[in-house]
């Protein structure tokens, strides 16, 4: 079983910053994708960011610019550097590890980290 956990969230001004992480843990040989998902309240989840495990990355063109999305192969962790946050910007921030595969020869399967909340004050 594959767990992830996600932590740095909180309550910050508008055009501030915080930085969340999301490390993966249990039976890990390979994640082909991590990425970066959120949901205000009264909306749907809507993706954020995504890095493949060669580091190519893709934004949502509402945080271009202003959020970077990092990865630690090694520690199997995952990074969402947020800058200039907007009160838009606050919501649930959800981690996903796509096509995790425990061993050589698995299918693979994704995983949802438990959540943090993000609250930008204006």
């Amino acid at each position: 079983q594959v767990q992830l956990v996600e932590s740095g969230g909180g309550l910050v001004q508008a055009g501030g910053s915080l930085r969340l992480s999301c490390a993966a843990s249990g039976s890990i040989l390979s994640i082909n994708t991590m990425g970066w998902y959120r949901q205000a309240p009264g909306k749907q989840r809507e993706w954020v960011a995504m890095i493949t495990a060669f580091h190519s990355t893709k934004y949502a063109d509402s945080v271009t610019g202003r959020f970077t999305i990092s990865r630690d192969n090694r520690k199997n962790t995952v990074y969402l550097e947020m800058n200039s946050l907007k009160p838009e910007d606050t919501a649930v921030y959800y981690c996903n590890a796509a096509g995790v595969r425990g061993e050589i020869g698995d299918s693979a399967h994704d995983y949802w980290g438990q959540g943090t909340q993000v609250t930008v004050s204006s």
